[in-house]
């Protein structure tokens, strides 16, 4: 592709294939082709035991994919203003969703999170992350330079706003990754010590405050910290996977957890692959999402704008936690969560949100005239 655009070629795309970071789209698109591999293997038999066509999650994952990465090279077109203005148009429209959720939103294992119609279902909590992440540093780079503008306190109610909306679905896990990806931004933009300190004890009443208050929470956080009254059946299959997998896997059909895991296509996968292809491919995923978050903060580390600096440090910041998060889950490292594994889970709104958040990503850490020089700036 790159004898196709001459570095001469001042068009859109000869300006885009030049300037963005091609390293990080080809990490991108390579732990998607997984994500098919993986889909196509764990989903059949979670389809047939709920008794849908055989490849019915593989032809919905293969048609959500196309329209995700259309949206996430679209809007790696953009330049950070443009980026900041359609951020603010996406945050709008899922706080409007997430409101109508809590009216006419359809129940799912005990949460209300999605807007079901034409046969479609949209959580709009999914596409609040990646557009808030973008408000609150747009909001706390214009306090930083711009000391007339309120922006710390703007997006501090903004937050609260989407912790209460959050809260009432409920999803915990979604709010603590918000919380961590705001708090973050806003320590690097010169959160004071007193406000660090105040903030941790928030953050530690308020998971005092979920265990106390979800029944759903509660359990988990029993299960994991009780070892005699057992991990919870879900995990403990996922922990049987990776023994039974080894260094090499079972082979690509010959796995097991799939058929008896009723998430193993969504927030188990990674048990399907650790039992399929073994210890290998798992750590070349690890890799991959390292690759990705790492490569991204070098980047835009020695960027002059102080917007985009917090953007994307944001987007990395919820892109990784959300990895983590999935990881962590299934091998019994932290109370389990139903949290997507980007990329690689089916799932249609996780997708489609991960792939804009994504975009951003890539259009924030192009390569710009002097943005590796001078003083920092809102643009």
């Amino acid at each position: 592709m790159s004898s196709t655009f001459t570095r001469t070629d001042t068009s859109l795309l000869s300006r885009w294939w030049w300037t963005i970071d091609r390293w990080t789209l080809a990490a991108v698109v390579s732990i998607a082709v997984l994500g098919v591999i993986l889909v196509t293997a764990a989903s059949p038999a979670v389809a047939e035991r709920i008794g849908l066509g055989s490849f019915h999650f593989v032809y919905r994952h293969l048609a959500f994919l196309p329209l995700a990465f259309a949206i996430m090279l679209g809007v790696s077109l953009l330049p950070p203003r443009a980026v900041r203005r359609l951020s603010l148009l996406v945050f709008a429209g899922s706080l409007v969703g997430m409101m109508l959720v809590l009216v006419i939103g359809v129940e799912v294992k005990g949460a209300t999170r999605w807007l079901t119609f034409a046969g479609f279902s949209l959580q709009p909590s999914e596409f609040i992350k990646p557009s808030f992440a973008v408000i609150a540093a747009w909001l706390f780079s214009a306090q930083k330079l711009e000391h007339e503008v309120p922006g710390n306190w703007i997006a501090t109610a903004l937050f609260a706003l989407v912790v209460v909306l959050l809260l009432a679905q409920p999803d915990f896990g979604m709010t603590a990754v918000v919380s961590f990806v705001w708090a973050v931004q806003f320590f690097i933009s010169g959160m004071p010590l007193v406000y660090v300190g105040a903030l941790a004890l928030l953050f530690i009443l308020g998971g005092f405050g979920a265990y106390l208050g979800f029944d759903h929470v509660r359990h988990r956080i029993d299960l994991f910290l009780d070892p005699a009254s057992g991990k919870g059946y879900q995990v403990e299959r996922a922990l049987d996977a990776f023994q039974n997998g080894g260094l090499f896997g079972r082979g690509p059909g010959e796995g097991r957890v799939k058929e008896v895991l009723p998430d193993a296509h969504t927030d188990f996968i990674l048990a399907v692959a650790g039992e399929e292809f073994g210890l290998i491919l798992c750590l070349v995923i690890l890799g991959l999402f390292g690759f990705v978050v790492l490569r991204g903060f070098t980047r835009v580390y020695k960027d002059s704008d102080f917007f985009v600096v917090l953007a994307a440090v944001g987007l990395l910041a919820q892109f990784a936690l959300q990895a983590i998060v999935n990881i962590a889950s299934t091998t019994n490292l932290i109370p389990p969560k139903g949290m997507t594994l980007p990329f690689i889970s089916y799932g249609g709104s996780s997708t489609i949100a991960l792939a804009y958040g994504m975009g951003m990503i890539l259009a924030l850490t192009r390569v710009r005239p002097g943005s590796q020089h001078g003083r920092r700036r809102v643009r």
